[in-house]
């Protein structure tokens, strides 16, 4: 039997105290060694929180028998969901169809864009989709996605304006449990039961990874305090997915806060290296490495996963390294890349996409202009790269020729999908590198002074430095050890 920590041990006697409890937990402290540590304590009822059916799964062979391990959409299911049924496995169609169906016949015109009826049905159903990762009551204009081109606040407030009609007509037509012109799906319950303010019968609840807790689930699990012991436990500082609707509610969350700092994944070396980039992002916390542990910071010269900023970055490792011969996998798969690199192909072809990042654009000629010279199009200037350094047909040739995590020599992942996983040997990729050159002020002043690390890269950059167990090649963050922010720990 693992001895405990001294902090696992407070956490432990905060438990048994019966405190509402927020567990700020460092990459490779045991989180969920730690929970099941405090479910062992007692044999009272509880309830763990997971974020999908796998780690609901293997929760439930580690953890007692006095606590169940669901996800929050198995609860839902349960309770609401069942009667959802018949619905739930319908065929997939066309979302102009659906919107069709809706009463979206006609194209809008919207400053020099023009808004076809396929893009105004698949901003209706996002519109929905993103309304059911919120704690809100009723669909309004800030649920109604900004599509590319149209970034503009009174632009965009025009679209809202013909949006929110149909998507509040897409959510009532997904009332009816037997038949709807709107494809069901598991969120659209899950978000039905959040709004009904379930009560959770259990003495506790435990939920994971609470720095990115989507907010439906959010309010699901604060709304179960008054007859509930709560605890939360999380990593703020691995909080990267706020861009996608997810709130970290240990920030503001009422109850005794503690900390797991020990580190069982790598040494005192990598330690210090996550250190640098907790400091850089306010973190409350700073890891201790485990000495036993044999861990580097050096050269890898083959990584056993190569992480990337972007997905775009992603797929420039995955050609480098399918070049060199080795066998390569992706995380999560090469979808969204061949969804991509076909939306660009049918560009560069003269025909329109239905791409949700590129359908406002009518050539290719309009995505490069775009990325090139409008600051809100920058982030797509890697892909335009991309594509016009290999051409389509090669990226499209490298996703088919994609294995499988089991038989592949490296894995490149971005450093979103790589939370949660640790690899022996890693190499950060060139993505993540800053442009900043010694660009001099006036004349005489020397070179200007470069621009503070902000806490969102810092947060990105310390989840990259904390997968590795053995060597970490710092590779595209290795500027930091010039920059004045990345001095000292």
């Amino acid at each position: 039997m693992v001895t405990a920590t001294h902090e696992q041990t407070a956490a432990a006697d905060t438990f048994r105290n019966g405190d509402h409890l927020s567990l700020q937990a460092g990459a490779g402290t045991g989180k969920t060694t730690t929970l099941n540590l405090l479910a062992r304590t007692t044999s009272r009822q509880g309830r763990y929180l997971a974020y999908n059916r796998a780690i609901a799964q293997d929760a439930a062979a580690r953890f007692p028998v006095n606590v169940r391990c669901k996800t929050a959409h198995s609860l839902a299911y349960a309770a609401l969901g069942h009667r959802y049924t018949r619905r739930l496995n319908a065929p997939r169609r066309p979302a102009w169809q659906t919107g069709q169906a809706l009463g979206i016949t006609k194209a809008v015109r919207i400053a020099d864009r023009e808004i076809t009826q396929r893009t105004l049905s698949n901003a209706t159903l996002r519109t929905v989709t993103r309304f059911c990762h919120t704690g809100d009551d009723t669909i309004t204009r800030h649920h109604v996605p900004r599509l590319r081109g149209l970034e503009d606040n009174d632009h965009h407030a025009q679209l809202a304006e013909h949006i929110v009609t149909f998507a509040r007509k897409a959510w009532a037509d997904l009332q009816h449990p037997d038949e709807g012109a709107v494809r069901f799906d598991h969120d659209h319950y899950l978000k039905m039961w959040a709004l009904t303010r379930p009560r959770i019968e259990a003495d506790f609840l435990l939920l994971d990874e609470a720095q990115d807790t989507n907010p439906v689930v959010e309010q699901i699990f604060l709304s179960q305090r008054d007859h509930a012991q709560l605890v939360m436990v999380g990593d703020s500082a691995q909080a990267i997915y706020h861009w996608r609707g997810a709130k970290d509610v240990m920030t503001g969350f009422n109850g005794t806060r503690l900390a797991l700092s020990q580190s069982f994944r790598f040494g005192p070396a990598l330690a210090e290296e996550a250190n640098r980039w907790l400091r850089l992002a306010d973190a409350p916390i700073r890891l201790t490495g485990a000495p036993a542990i044999p861990s580097e910071l050096g050269s890898v010269t083959e990584p056993d996963a190569v992480l990337c900023r972007t997905n775009v970055g992603a797929m420039a490792q995955v050609m480098t390294h399918m070049a060199a011969g080795r066998r390569v996998a992706l995380a999560g798969g090469g979808d969204n890349l061949q969804a991509l690199a076909l939306a660009a192909r049918d560009l560069k072809e003269g025909r329109r996409t239905h791409h949700p990042e590129l359908v406002l654009f009518p050539c290719w000629g309009d995505l490069q202009d775009y990325a090139t010279h409008d600051s809100a199009g920058r982030d797509l200037l890697p892909l335009v790269n991309l594509v016009d350094t290999h051409g389509t047909d090669a990226i499209l040739t490298a996703v088919a020729q994609l294995t499988s995590e089991r038989q592949a020599q490296v894995t490149v992942s971005t450093a979103h999908k790589a939370k949660g996983r640790e690899w022996h040997r890693v190499l950060v990729a060139s993505d993540f590198a800053r442009n900043e050159g010694p660009a001099a002020g006036a004349v005489g002043d020397g070179p200007a002074p470069a621009d503070p690390v902000d806490d969102v890269d810092a947060r990105l950059a310390y989840v990259a430095v904390t997968r590795a167990r053995q060597c970490l090649d710092l590779g595209g963050l290795s500027w930091i050890r010039d920059h004045p922010d990345g001095r000292g720990t």
